[in-house]
C-alpha cells in the first residue's frame, strides 16, 4: 500500500473467506482476520447492490470499536450473485447446487460485491458490479464440478477461478477479483481517498 498513512491504522479485515484474505494480501497491506458473526438477513424490498451494501454494513456495524480498538480500519464485504431479480445464495447440498448452475447456464448474471470501510470516526461503503457469461453446461460437467470441488462455501454455487471458471465462463465485464469476492483495484483507491 502506497501511502504511509494506512501505518497509522490497525487494519482487520472481517470475513470468514479465505480468498478475501488472499487478495487482501496481494495489495501489500498489513492486516489481521477477525471475522464476525452477523445474521445475514436484510429486508424483502432491496434489491441487488443494495442487498450487498446492506449486509456489509451490518457487519461493519457489528464491530464494537472499544478501548483495545481504538485506531482500527475495519474492512467488510459481502458478495451476491443475482439473477431474474433474485439472490442466487450459497448451496445447501448437492442438489441445491446442481439447481444453481443449472439456472446459470446459458446466462448472463451479476456478481456484486459490497464493501464498507470503518474507523470509529466514520463509515463509507461502495459496491462493484461484475457481469458474467455462462455458456451451456452440460449435466456431466456440472456434476462433475460439484464432485470435485464442492462448491458450498460460494454464493452462486461456484469459484470463478476453479475447473468449473476455466471451460464454463465466456467472458466476463468488470472485475475478474470481484467475483473471487472483493474488488481489490477498487478497495485499493477507495482506502487511499477515506484515510486521506
Amino acid at each position: 500500500m502506497i501511502n504511509a498513512k494506512i501505518h497509522d491504522y490497525r487494519v482487520i479485515l472481517a470475513s470468514h473467506s479465505p480468498r478475501r484474505k488472499e487478495l487482501l494480501t496481494g495489495l501489500g497491506i498489513d492486516f489481521e482476520v477477525m471475522p464476525l458473526s452477523v445474521d445475514e438477513f436484510y429486508p424483502n424490498n432491496l434489491k441487488g447492490e443494495d442487498i450487498a451494501l446492506y449486509l456489509s454494513e451490518l457487519k461493519a456495524k457489528a464491530f464494537v470499536f472499544d478501548n483495545e480498538y481504538q485506531n482500527v480500519l475495519l474492512i467488510t464485504a459481502d458478495t451476491i450473485v443475482w439473477l431474474d431479480g433474485e439472490v442466487l445464495p450459497k448451496p445447501k447440498n448437492y442438489s441445491d447446487a446442481v439447481r444453481i448452475l443449472t439456472k446459470l447456464s446459458g446466462r448472463v448474471h451479476k456478481v456484486i460485491t459490497g464493501v464498507t470501510l470503518r474507523t470509529k470516526e466514520k463509515m463509507h461503503s461502495f459496491h462493484s458490479t461484475t457481469k458474467v457469461w455462462f455458456k451451456e453446461l452440460t449435466k456431466e460437467e456440472i456434476d462433475y464440478y460439484i464432485e470435485n470441488f464442492k462448491p458450498f462455501d460460494k454464493a452462486g454455487a461456484y469459484g470463478i477461478q476453479e475447473w468449473i471458471g476455466y471451460i464454463g465462463i465466456e467472458k466476463i465485464e468488470g472485475s475478474y477479483f470481484n467475483v473471487v469476492g472483493l474488488p481489490v483495484q477498487r478497495v485499493y483507491v477507495e482506502v487511499l481517498d477515506f484515510i486521506g
